[in-house]
C-alpha cells in the first residue's frame, strides 16, 4: 500500500491512465493571489492591484476527476457516452472532509462515479 497519498494518486494516475477508455485529471483546489508583480524577494512576491484567485472545480471536489467511455443500449445502441469520475485520494489515515462527502454525493446521486481511495485496489472501475 503507497505510503502517502501523493504516491497513493501517482499509481492510480498511472494504473488507469493506460485505460483506452478512461480520461484521468488533477484537479487541484485551492487560492492564490494574481496581479502585477512589483518585486520578488526570498520567496516573496509583492503584487500590485492583487486578486484573490481559486482554483479548481469547487471546495471539496475530488483529486482526480475525469471520463469514462461507455456504450449504452438498447435506446443508443452504439452511441458513445462519458460517465463522470470523482476520485477522492486519501493517505492511510486520511477522512474526508464535509464537503469532500457532499461532493462525492452529488456526483453519485447525478450518475457518476465517485469513491474515496486509498489504493488502485479501492477503485472498483
Amino acid at each position: 500500500m503507497p505510503n502517502t497519498e501523493k504516491q497513493a494518486q501517482a499509481i492510480i494516475l498511472a494504473k488507469l491512465g493506460s485505460r483506452s477508455d478512461i480520461r484521468l485529471f488533477r484537479n487541484s483546489n485551492g487560492f492564490g493571489y494574481s496581479g502585477e508583480l512589483v518585486s520578488w524577494s526570498n520567496g516573496q512576491a509583492v503584487l500590485k492591484n492583487a486578486r484573490k484567485q481559486t482554483f479548481g472545480l469547487c471546495p471539496g471536489s475530488a483529486d482526480l476527476i475525469g471520463l469514462q467511455r461507455l456504450i449504452i443500449t438498447p435506446d443508443m445502441v452504439g452511441q458513445p457516452i462519458a460517465k463522470f469520475i470523482s476520485i477522492e485520494v486519501k493517505s492511510e489515515r486520511g477522512r474526508p472532509t464535509e464537503a469532500q462527502a457532499n461532493w462525492a454525493k452529488m456526483v453519485a446521486n447525478m450518475g457518476g462515479y465517485s469513491v474515496f481511495a486509498k489504493d488502485v485496489g479501492d477503485v472498483l472501475i
